[in-house]
């Protein structure tokens, strides 16, 4: 067993957490540059917790300016042993309504202006992405969305757009019908794929804030009503935290999906031919296997 630490990536206001004891705000320097801002440490019913705005407090980064290496690096660097996602998303099923969770378990990347792997000449890998989330840890979320009052729906394909602008109609159609996606969003890729790289297990909890363009009543819906619901999702994510440390505990075991054990089988760069300079900036993410 280990000391566990869930680090939450999030949207402004989920990190004031009823409960959370000897808070502090901590700076942490990256081979990879600035995190999105300052990470919020701190105690949960004695689990060890850390929240990092992904935009940044004030919501100052867009999607695509996120910096995703630095922001796992550094959370991996204060000890973070599992990570989960909460981010705003559109629904493209009717059942997964505006104020639903989704807990997502599949990915369709369509980003493409991102830094999307440690790794690269010098020091190559290829990591296994064909279960992008950690089971055992999105089942523990999906009982604490459940317990916060959340309709939860357990499983969905999240597709990531690069953004900033939303989905035209003719995409919208194609993501929903001809691909198979359940929810839009831009923030979710390459994060998972990255908190694969540093060995971290990762789970998703997309909240339902509208229906994408899609859907015939979507022109009805203004700028108050998304608000309110992004308002409840907020309440309702700030609950689930809290349920959290009582379904996971404060000790960790080895993860069953392998998670932590990632890399094992991923490094195929001769040692010999490993870029010192390279292996220097894995440190933190892949200073088990190096």
């Amino acid at each position: 067993m280990t000391e566990r630490m869930i680090a939450i990536i999030g949207g402004s206001g989920l990190y004031e957490i009823d409960g959370l004891e000897q808070v502090e705000w901590v700076e942490v320097k990256t081979p990879w540059g600035k995190p999105s801002d300052a990470i919020l440490t701190g105690t949960l019913q004695g689990l060890k917790l850390a929240f990092l705005p992904r935009h940044g407090r004030g919501h100052v980064l867009d999607p695509s300016s996120v910096p995703y290496r630095a922001n796992i690096d550094a959370l991996k660097r204060l000890g973070a042993t599992d990570v989960i996602s909460m981010s705003a998303c559109g629904s493209f099923r009717e059942e997964m309504a505006p104020g639903d969770f989704v807990i997502v378990d599949q990915f369709i990347d369509r980003t493409f202006a991102r830094d999307k792997s440690f790794f690269g000449p010098g020091c190559v890998a290829h990591v296994s992405l064909a279960h992008p989330t950690c089971a055992a840890l999105a089942d523990s979320v999906a009982e604490a969305a459940d317990k916060s009052g959340a309709t939860v729906h357990r499983g969905g394909t999240y597709l990531a757009m690069e953004g900033p602008q939303f989905s035209t109609l003719a995409e919208s159609n194609m993501y929903r019908d001809h691909w198979g996606a359940d929810v839009i969003g831009m923030t979710n890729m390459p994060e998972a794929k990255l908190a694969r790289e540093a060995e971290l297990c990762y789970a998703s909890v997309a909240m339902v804030t509208d229906y994408d363009c899609w859907h015939p009543d979507h022109d009805a819906v203004e700028v108050s009503d998304i608000v309110r619901t992004l308002t409840g999702n907020a309440d309702k994510a700030r609950r689930t935290i809290t349920h959290l440390p009582a379904l996971l505990g404060s000790g960790r075991a080895p993860c069953p999906h392998g998670c932590d054990r990632a890399l094992d089988t991923a490094m195929i760069t001769a040692p010999e031919k490993r870029d010192p300079a390279v292996l220097a900036r894995l440190d933190a993410v892949a200073g088990r296997v190096l």
